[in-house]
Order: C-alpha cells, then structure tokens, then sequence
C-alpha cells in the first residue's frame, strides 16, 4: 500500500466505522511513522486516515471530516502550517501538530494559526495517543459548556471571559483563541494572581502529569500572551505562571 496516499479506515475492513468512533487524520509523509502511528490510534479505537502531503490532507479533511488531526510539519506539497491554516478556514478542528526540529519559533507559529498542541521527534507513541484522548476530551467538555452556562462573564480588569460561549475580549475587542488557549487561560483565570506550576497546568488544562511535558505550557503561555498581552501573565521563574489582574 501507497502510505503516501490517502488511506482505508478501520484497517481497511471497507466497513463505515461506529457513529460513535472517532476520526483521525494522520497527515505523515513518511510512511513508516505514519503507519505507527496509525495503528496505535487503531489499536485505541479511533478510524483512521492517512495522507502523505499537504494537498491530499486538505482534500481528505473536506471529504471525511475527521474529529482530530495529527499533523507533521514539514510536508510536500505544501507545509503543515499551510495545512492547518486550510483546514482551520473549513471547520474548526484540534490539530496535534508534530516537528523534527526542537524549534520554539515553528511551535510558537503553529499554535498562531491553530494548532492546539505539539509534539517533538521522537516521541512516545504512548503519549501521542494519550494527547489525543485529552485533545477530544476538551472538545466533549467545551460543548457540554457551551449548552450548559456557567454564570455569564469574568471581568478582569479590561479582559473578559465568557465560559459559556468561550470567548474573550480585550478592551472590548475579541481576542482568537484555540481551544487550548481558553482553557489555559481559564485555568489561570479561576485563581487570579495565584501562582500555578507547569506541573499543575499540564495536569488541570491537558490531563497530561508527566513533567516532560512543561516545555507544552510555556510555548502555549507565551502564544496566549502575544495575544492578549505579555504583561497579563507574570512568570514565577522555577515555579510557574500567574495572571495578573488591576488592584482592587
């Protein structure tokens, strides 16, 4: 089989998967990664395609509507920045972004234009299926939000937050958050000026408790503050991060 093609689901049983078995593109140029990491998610219950470029990705997005992407970075055909920006303009969709290279600026460029999350070569496969799992999670538990409103608006200061339609406001402007983002900065936002760990972030925001995993929350922290200001988030150096909020 043509890994670098757009792939059979299920193992290739030609069989529709359960409606309640969820879809995941694998978009990996090289086939043998993407062939692991196929069957890992397979072997975790998960239907799955595979595409080996950036075209064939954007192509099988459209047509099989996938709940998550699993996106390498550097593709032909174009990039999985390209990609993501792509798929992003059709519908809404978490994307697990994946890089060979330890580059702060490609990861801080992928959250930019919608990646939720990423992972370094060479990974676990363990825990790539672990931040699949967490990323369809906080998907579930934003759209039990969305029909379950918890109290209208948190206003600090200038910054707003709106749990119940996951929006947020600066000066009155709207801000663009993924889904990671918010949840980050509502995590941050239940305790203002309270100083939080990695550790405890990574746990409360991606259900991840392995400390290898730090690196995650500062690039996410350093996204959010491009966003909505550097000054709003103070770092507690060997500790973790706070949101600062006016004096009373």
């Amino acid at each position: 089989m043509d890994n670098t093609q757009t792939t059979t689901a299920n193992g290739g049983s030609g069989t529709p998967p359960p409606a309640t078995q969820r879809r995941v593109l694998v978009v990996e140029d090289d086939p043998t990664i993407a062939d692991a990491i196929a069957a890992r998610l397979r072997a975790e219950g998960f239907s799955v395609h595979t595409a080996g470029d950036g075209p064939a990705a954007v192509d099988t997005a459209h047509a099989w509507q996938p709940d998550l992407l699993v996106l390498d970075i550097m593709l032909p055909g174009y990039d999985g920045l390209e990609v993501c920006r792509r798929v992003q303009a059709l519908r809404p969709v978490p994307v697990l972004m994946l890089t060979a290279r330890d580059d702060e600026t490609d990861m801080l460029v992928g959250l930019g234009v919608g990646a939720d999350d990423y992972m370094t070569k060479p990974f676990s496969m363990r825990e790539l299926a672990a931040r699949v799992h967490v990323l369809l999670r906080r998907v579930e538990r934003a759209t039990v939000a969305a029909r379950s409103p918890r109290g209208g608006t948190l206003q600090l200061g200038d910054l707003s937050i709106d749990h119940a339609q996951r929006r947020v406001r600066v000066r009155g402007d709207d801000v663009h958050l993924t889904p990671t983002e918010f949840d980050l900065l509502a995590c941050l936002a239940q305790t203002p000026r309270a100083v939080l760990s990695r550790e405890q972030l990574l746990a409360e925001v991606w259900d991840w408790a392995d400390a290898s995993g730090t690196r995650t929350v500062d690039s996410h922290i350093k996204a959010l503050r491009r966003k909505i200001g550097a000054e709003r988030i103070r770092t507690v150096h060997g500790v973790g991060y706070a949101l600062e909020t006016p004096a009373p």
